[in-house]
């Protein structure tokens, strides 16, 4: 299927590695221009290069989605550079399991910043400019322990709450635009280390919890028996930002082998 997508105008926040690798790469694939913005620049480099051996146009500037004059400065070289924005996704992440009376204020100020302000910053940067073309498509990554609580991650759960609640009550407000917005939510999705920059989670402390050990009990929980991988996601992401989803909005889709049906 031909999703439409050859020289449209893409931002990934949170682009550089794992999920936000992949879709940064399915984009490219599509033949879509792409914008990377993650606060690890030199992973969002060396994704942005991949990205230009499809023959478009990849590249990458460092973000702060918990900061507002950041993303919008990624608005603003997006503008510079390709001269629009057809598609913007909210990647950016960050959670660290752990019991919610064990976690110390640092970590459940740092989940709500990027988790749940980094989105609401890149859907307000963003709806400007598409509001005056009167189209356009924001996809914003979840996850299913928003959709029914997750053992370990409280804050995080409740953050990605959030951005299925805002996402369809911004979606409400701006559908008279032409404007879409939509939710993908993962299930575990484990990183490849090689593809994963220094300041990754899966190459920390994340990744020390979800050992390979860890990871065989956890497709226990999956009816399909398997943990999801960034293509799965990416593909997932990729057809519902299309023009291709165009009579889909304000829906939350769960990819995470059947971990939640909703």
């Amino acid at each position: 299927m031909d999703l439409g997508l050859a020289g449209k105008n893409v931002v990934v926040m949170g682009g550089a590695s794992n999920i936000g690798r992949a879709i940064s790469l399915q984009f490219a694939e599509e033949k879509a221009n792409v914008l990377i913005g993650d606060w690890d620049e030199g992973q969002a480099q060396k994704t942005a290069a991949d990205l230009t051996k499809h023959g478009v146009k990849g590249l990458a500037t460092k973000a702060d989605v918990s900061n507002w004059d950041s993303v919008q400065s990624v608005v603003k070289k997006a503008l510079d550079e390709l001269g629009s924005i057809d598609i913007w996704i909210n990647n950016a992440g960050w959670a660290m399991d752990r019991l919610f009376m064990e976690k110390p204020r640092s970590e459940w100020e740092q989940e709500i910043a990027i988790n749940y302000w980094g989105v609401i910053n890149g859907i307000r940067a963003v709806l400007d400019h598409m509001v005056e073309k009167k189209r356009g498509s924001i996809v914003s990554i979840g996850s299913d322990a928003g959709r029914m609580g997750e053992y370990r991650e409280a804050v995080y759960a409740g953050c990605k709450g959030g951005v299925i609640a805002l996402t369809k009550a911004v979606a409400r407000e701006v559908g008279r635009f032409g404007i879409r917005l939509n939710v993908v939510c993962p299930g575990l999705t484990p990183g490849r280390i090689e593809e994963c920059g220094e300041k990754s989670l899966w190459k920390g402390e994340e990744a020390e919890v979800f050992t390979p050990e860890a990871q065989e009990r956890a497709k226990k929980a999956y009816p399909l028996r398997k943990l999801g991988t960034p293509e799965d996601i990416a593909n997932a992401v990729v057809f519902i930002a299309s023009s291709r989803a165009g009579h889909i909005t304000g829906q939350t889709l769960s990819v995470s082998g059947g971990y939640t049906m909703m």
